[in-house]
């Protein structure tokens, strides 16, 4: 890590260091082993996942193309911190440049608001499949669906970039210590020269917007889903409608619930080690588990699976 004198600061740093995870030589090493598994059995799931959409017809719906996206996203997103992640485990300094730092942040949160995206675009999928069946087919088209696909992942890309623009110009100052495995606005912000309360407000700002209202989103399909359920006569109608949104219910409690007690946490020590193990468990737990959940529970994509290992 490069560190300048400046006149009117005591230094100013070019690189940072990751503390990511404390601890014994053969911890680390133990540690680099057991995400090493992790990651690539998540490779292995999503990519799984996408191989079976992609070669059997019978998955060639909206609903699987959606699927078959976001197994694509949650492969980047564990990329976007795991790989620094195992290097950090077997390094003595466990520097990050600069500009790989701001990298891993844009991609980070541009992937994080995306699957905030795809989550919502998969909840109005379930919302016209079950509340609007005979006029499903007609409504949620090809050409829609792929329309939606793009958006959800320019929308993700572009929310982060001019707030990213504006923290790479800053100067940094101090230790250049981020506590945490990943570069995080919060210790970014705190090594900085001078304070910048704007910038701050432009953080708290936008960071929390997307989450909110696209959950209220899929809250409110997921509420007229409920409804129109409800109003289906046979228990069997009934359990058949409720098992089609489940794996996604499931999927948008594990994220939005690791999310909200990130954010609830309080600014303490206490409050920045819980922090970082929830990131921790959506960044890299949840796309772990988020093949098995739609798996589990789905024939057709059992089915699918079973025909593309055995191939």
């Amino acid at each position: 890590m490069k560190i300048s004198n400046t006149p009117n600061t005591s230094s100013t740093i070019t690189g940072f260091i990751l503390l990511g995870f404390p601890c014994p030589r053969e911890g680390q090493i133990l540690l680099f082993v057991l995400f090493s598994a992790l990651y690539l059995l998540t490779l292995m799931g999503n990519g799984s996942i996408i191989c079976a959409v992609r070669w059997d017809q019978r998955l060639h719906t909206p609903m699987y193309i959606l699927l078959a996206n976001f197994s694509f996203l949650e492969i980047w997103y564990v990329t976007s911190t795991v790989p620094n992640m195992l290097a950090n485990f077997l390094s003595d300094d466990k520097l990050i440049s600069f500009s790989g730092c701001f990298l891993q942040f844009y991609f980070f949160f541009s992937l994080g608001s995306t699957e905030c995206f795809f989550l919502a675009i998969m909840a109005f999928d379930r919302y016209l499949a079950i509340c609007r069946p005979l006029q499903y087919p007609t409504i949620m088209t090809g050409r829609l669906c792929t329309n939606f696909v793009i958006s959800c992942w320019v929308l993700g890309f572009l929310w982060f970039l001019i707030p990213i623009i504006i923290i790479s110009q800053t100067s940094f100052c101090g230790s250049g210590i981020i506590d945490h495995f990943l570069c995080d606005p919060g210790p970014l912000l705190a090594l900085t020269c001078k304070k910048a309360p704007v910038m701050e407000l432009v953080f708290s700002t936008l960071c929390p917007i997307p989450l909110i209202i696209l959950f209220l989103f899929i809250m409110g399909s997921y509420a007229l889903v409920i409804k129109a359920v409800l109003k289906v006569p046979s228990t069997a109608g009934r359990r058949k409608a409720f098992s089609t949104c489940g794996s996604h219910l499931t999927v948008v409690s594990l994220f939005y619930g690791s999310v909200v007690v990130m954010y609830g946490s309080p600014a303490s020590e206490h409050g920045a080690r819980m922090q970082m193990t929830v990131t921790l468990f959506y960044s890299v737990v949840t796309p772990l588990l988020n093949p098995i959940i739609y798996s589990l529970r789905n024939k057709d994509m059992k089915k699918a699976l079973k025909k593309f290992l055995r191939l």
